[in-house]
């Protein structure tokens, strides 16, 4: 109110009340109001999300319509889903999706899925097959929020029925249907473990989720004491699942964390010698045989109990086809811990675009570091602490180390850990195996090769084998060996390799900072690079004519250098089967050398080039009284005559080369 005793205009807007105010009831005066509350402002209104708008306008007996008839509706589609209509039902649930709102369809189809998964007495893998591949071809169309929704209210539905099917401390063995309730909750929960292996084979989930599951089943039976009460049969039972579904992709997505699960199931069965169960027994020895890559042999004589692989095969491909067809929301799967779905009402949800998150990476990690940090449940953190600590420490060294190497995406990562953690060459052939990369991801494994090689203090010959190895596997390692070459001479500054397309865009490139690249490549590098290129040139891994668009008369001096030096080796290694190139071989085989020139010698220009080359630099400046001089010319004179074999030109000229 002004001086005048008028009202401001500000003041008379009183803003929309919240409650209906009933016709007989006087209204107070705005000096009233002022009077009793001079200071007061409008309530703070609490954010409500709109699907629970929608649910105060409407009536509750309007709302429980609406979501009878889409309960009725997705119940039928998923009645219907079979591998041959898949895509119809998916194309389905879209359009349902599009008429109803979003939140409505997201937990009606997590609750028909859920709920139609445990309620099964004898689950069929095709059946947690088929619906696990729904869940990830929605993940990938519907978006991330569907994936999430579903993998929390799947883990909090199947921690409910294993804290019920747990015996508790103060159980009366007399009482039948305690027993009867505690076994239905039991095959619930192991319906329900099976359904999220299966999201962790089709990539929704990660394997984080699945191993912080598989450590609090091995904290205990869930009595809920706090306390470590040892594994029951529903552990061991549960574990098992988990193993044969999902156990070959966890060692390869993993393998440090599978070592330290078996370190723990390990201690917990020590001492108890006869008092072990057969089941438990053999979950050691599934475990066991898994960490040894036998479980993969064993599983061929269980094709009837593990039927539903070639399903899982078959809906992977269908999943991985969805990309090419229609546009996806979602490509990587959610790594998501037991933590972070429990601390999600306290703390928020990372995972999800947009929504708030309360709490302090910065701080937690030094918690962690502190040993501070406990597990999901109060107890599995803290009592296994002093057991990973040493595993989790290198397991985060390797990949800290990954990261600093530059490896900037969870592919090379990957590849990264399994070469510097595997036994040798066979084992990590083997592991890079299971990663199930695509034919474009399986090139990294090559550059990470070469990478590591490359910076190595002193050649490593672990490299070559690798290599060699892989390339008598498949011949699209051959090829991106020869591309990952071209790359190397490039950077070295012999801009002219790698086709004409390169050669086009000359004019483009400043050739300072090719200089410049070049002089970051340390002689170490250069050296062993050579090395490795020399051994899967004498091997037959690759050969020579991957140096067909090199142009030996106008190298610049460190390609020159490079070329001699893969030269050299390359006689060397013709003379050895170890992979350690050191000095000059005794042997003299003369067919080990024509048998790897022989090749370039069909190529005319290389094969000029090459006898030039090995004139004018290796055998000029190999020295003439060592053994590794004299070596190096024998080895020279023969590599000229066999190439001389494949030129169509004048013996004379070839002569003055």
């Amino acid at each position: 109110m002004d001086e005048d005793g008028d009202f401001d205009d500000e003041e008379e807007w009183q803003g929309i009340s919240t409650n209906d105010t009933p016709n007989d009831t006087p209204v107070p005066t705005e000096a009233s109001a002022a009077a009793e509350h001079p200071t007061s402002s409008a309530p703070a209104t609490r954010y409500v999300p709109p699907h629970l708008r929608n649910k105060a306008v409407a009536g509750d007996g309007q709302d429980a319509e609406v979501i009878a008839k889409l309960t009725k509706k997705l119940k039928g589609l998923l009645n219907r889903m079979t591998e041959q209509n898949f895509g119809s039902i998916i194309e389905g649930v879209e359009e349902t999706y599009r008429q109803n709102r979003r939140h409505d369809v997201t937990s009606t189809l997590t609750k028909l899925i859920i709920e139609g998964t445990s309620s099964h007495a004898l689950l069929l893998d095709s059946y947690v097959v088929l619906h696990a591949a729904f869940v990830a071809a929605l993940h990938k169309i519907v978006g991330v929020e569907f994936a999430a929704y579903f993998v929390q209210t799947l883990v909090a539905e199947y921690e409910r029925h294993r804290a019920e099917a747990a015996v508790p401390s103060n159980h009366d063995p007399n009482d039948p249907n305690a027993d009867i309730t505690r076994e239905g909750a039991g095959k619930e929960c192991s319906n329900l473990i099976v359904l999220i292996s299966e999201l962790y084979n089709f990539q929704v989930v990660s394997c984080v989720l699945v191993y912080d599951i598989i450590r609090s089943l091995l904290g205990g039976g869930g009595g809920g004491n706090g306390e470590d009460t040892g594994m029951d049969e529903l552990d061991v039972e549960l574990l098992l699942k988990v193993v044969r579904n999902s156990g070959q992709q966890l060692r390869a997505d993993d393998p440090s964390a599978l070592k330290d699960i078996i370190q723990i199931v390990q201690g917990k069965v020590d001492g108890k010698g006869g008092n072990l169960s057969s089941r438990t027994k053999f979950m050691i020895e599934t475990l066991t045989n898994l960490k040894n890559n036998k479980a993969a042999k064993s599983k061929k004589g269980q094709q009837g109990q593990t039927g539903g692989n070639e399903a899982v095969e078959r809906m992977k491909k269908f999943l991985s086809g969805m990309a090419k067809k229609r546009h996806v929301l979602a490509h990587e799967p959610l790594r998501v811990t037991l933590e972070d779905l429990h601390s999600a009402e306290s703390r928020g949800k990372w995972w999800l675009v947009g929504a708030a998150w309360g709490g302090d990476p910065l701080v937690e990690r030094q918690g962690d570091v502190d040993g501070s940090g406990s597990g999901p449940n109060g107890t599995i953190g803290s009592s296994n602490n002093a057991t990973n600590k040493p595993k989790e420490s290198a397991e985060s060294k390797l990949l800290k180390l990954a990261r600093k190497q530059g490896m900037n995406t969870d592919i090379r990562r990957s590849i990264f850990v399994v070469l510097m953690s595997s036994d040798d060459y066979v084992d990590a052939c083997e592991r890079l195996g299971q990663l199930n990369l695509t034919e474009v991801q399986q090139r990294e494994i090559v550059r990470v090769l070469l990478h590591c090689c490359g910076n190595e203090a002193a050649y490593n010959p672990y490299y070559a084998l690798v290599g060699q190895h892989l390339c008598r596997q498949s011949h699209s390692y051959k090829i991106t060996l020869q591309f990952c070459l071209w790359d190397f001479l490039r950077d070295l500054g012999e801009t002219r390799v790698g086709g004409a397309e390169v050669v086009k865009n000359l004019g483009d490139n400043d050739n300072s900072d090719d200089e410049e690249r070049a002089k970051k490549i340390s002689p170490a590098r250069m050296r062993n690079v050579a090395k490795l290129y020399a051994w899967w040139i004498a091997k037959d891994a690759t050969s020579l004519t991957i140096l067909k668009p090199v142009d030996f008369t106008v190298l610049k001096p460190r390609g020159r250098a490079f070329l001699r030096e893969l030269l050299v080796q390359t006689f060397v290694a013709s003379q050895t089967a170890s992979p350690v190139l050191g000095a000059a071989p005794q042997t003299r085989n003369r067919g080990a050398v024509e048998e790897v020139f022989i090749k370039a010698a069909r190529v005319e220009a290389l094969a000029m080039g090459l006898v030039y080359f090995i004139t004018q630099v290796v055998m000029k400046e190999a020295g003439a009284d060592d053994a590794e001089g004299k070596f190096v010319k024998w080895a020279g004179g023969v590599a000229k005559e066999t190439l001389r074999t494949g030129l169509d030109v004048v013996p004379g000229l070839t002569d003055d080369l």
